[in-house]
């Protein structure tokens, strides 16, 4: 048997991964920079090795499988490719490893993490299932009768999976260090779907979806009476958002989910749909009601009056939709945003739009931009967002204790970069003793 060495074993997908073939019986260890991840919890609950990089961690026989974020010049992969390991890099990998299960790929520029979450939820409440979740989330069963993982579209790494199935959320413009224009970016998903086998489930009200051409069938779901699973009669009520789906123009049962918002409900219609066509009983689909979410999204936690929600809201459409969710769940509350922009490039080629959706809460905070591992540095900063909304504010990491002020609120903190450290600063603030 062969040792799985993950470069990179905190990112999110290499997290899960790493977490999958650990639950299917295999050897796995992983390196990583000494930084804290959230996504390491559960490495270290199942006693995965997490090693400082270093050229010592690779031997001949272990296949090694790199993080995307690293560069061919990594002091590892260097190593593994001079010792002639078995090498792939993360995407290579998870596009062979699928083949053995019934695949379902969820993709598409936004939702992707919360209907993967949601379908591996109602999947495992049914059967022995495998599912790998972009919150770093991995569940590996040596009898899985289903594999559910999210697929990227980010560098086209989805074209590495040939799936059974496929979930297309949305087409949006995003990634604009990668992709040319919105037409690029369909380009790359009209090439996704012609690798799927079976079927695909598709947002039939998003017009950009509408452009792909398929070989296999496409079952259609959203609001617009020519889906052909479509939500009616939507009741939002203090434990979640209740909706009738119609089948083909015919009711076919009432499911309640947990959460707020239409995002949600579309995530939702995309898992009852692919489950209707596998032949799950509507009995076992109601189980959506007792989903827990996934990490980072709309993640909450209240303090006093105040709702703190963690959020990786990091485009302008779903800044909309999570100041859309928290102000149908807390009606009565102001809603604050917290946000840090991810990527020099998306900040520039956005930024109108950022300011406009931003705009949607009562107050603004914003911190300074999260430059990534392929960008240190942009020609713009914080100051360019903040010009364009009239009175918000900057956000110091000393001086988080301002937030304080905003007494019966949501408190929303956005962004795909290390946000958190600023919630953490905040609730610092709330335990210190002139606070009490």
């Amino acid at each position: 048997m062969t040792t799985y060495h993950f470069i990179g074993i905190k990112g999110t997908g290499m997290s899960a991964l790493a977490q999958i073939l650990h639950d299917s019986g295999e050897k796995v260890q992983g390196s990583d920079v000494d930084k804290k991840f959230f996504t390491q919890e559960a490495l270290e609950e199942k006693n995965i090795p997490i090693f400082p990089f270093s050229e010592s961690n690779i031997k001949q026989e272990y296949t090694v499988i790199a993080g995307n974020a690293f560069s061919e010049d990594h002091i590892e992969i260097q190593e593994a490719k001079k010792q002639g390991c078995t090498f792939y890099r993360y995407h290579e990998f998870l596009g062979e490893w699928l083949k053995q299960f019934t695949s379902i790929a969820v993709t598409g520029a936004h939702g992707k993490t919360s209907t993967t979450g949601l379908l591996a939820h109602v999947l495992d409440e049914s059967f022995p299932i495998s599912y790998l979740i972009g919150d770093g989330t991995g569940n590996g069963h040596v009898d899985s009768k289903y594999f559910v993982f999210e697929a990227c579209e980010y560098r086209r790494h989805f074209l590495s999976y040939e799936p059974d199935y496929a979930i297309i959320t949305n087409i949006d413009f995003d990634h604009p260090d990668y992709f040319t224009s919105l037409e690029d970016v369909v380009d790359a998903f009209q090439s996704m779907a012609d690798k799927v086998k079976k079927c695909i489930v598709a947002c039939g009200d998003d017009e950009e979806l509408q452009k792909i051409h398929t070989k296999v069938p496409v079952i259609y779901y959203g609001f617009s009476a020519t889906n052909d699973f479509q939500a009616q009669n939507v009741k939002e009520t203090e434990r979640g958002t209740e909706f009738d789906v119609f089948v083909r123009n015919t009711y076919y049962d009432t499911f309640t989910i947990p959460m707020f918002g239409n995002h949600n409900i579309l995530n939702a219609l995309a898992v009852i749909a692919i489950c209707h066509y596998e032949g799950i009983q509507a009995e076992d689909i109601k189980k959506l009601y007792s989903f827990k979410g996934v990490k980072r999204r709309f993640s909450e936690k209240k303090v006093g009056e105040q709702v703190i929600i963690d959020d990786y809201a990091h485009h302008p459409r779903e800044i909309t939709a999570t100041i859309d969710s928290a102000r149908k769940k807390y009606p009565g509350k102001q809603v604050v945003a917290i946000f840090q922009p991810h990527t020099f490039t998306r900040t520039k080629m956005f930024l109108q739009e950022f300011a406009e959706s931003l705009s949607e809460a009562d107050a603004v905070y914003l911190c300074d931009i999260f430059g990534s591992a392929r960008e240190e540095s942009g020609q713009l900063s914080i100051n360019d967002l903040q010009d364009l909304i009239p009175d918000s504010f900057l956000l110091e990491l000393e001086h988080a204790e301002v937030l304080q002020v905003y007494k019966n609120s949501v408190l929303i903190f956005m962004g795909a970069g290390d946000i958190q450290k600023f919630q953490k600063a905040y609730e610092d603030t709330l335990k210190s003793p002139t606070n009490k």
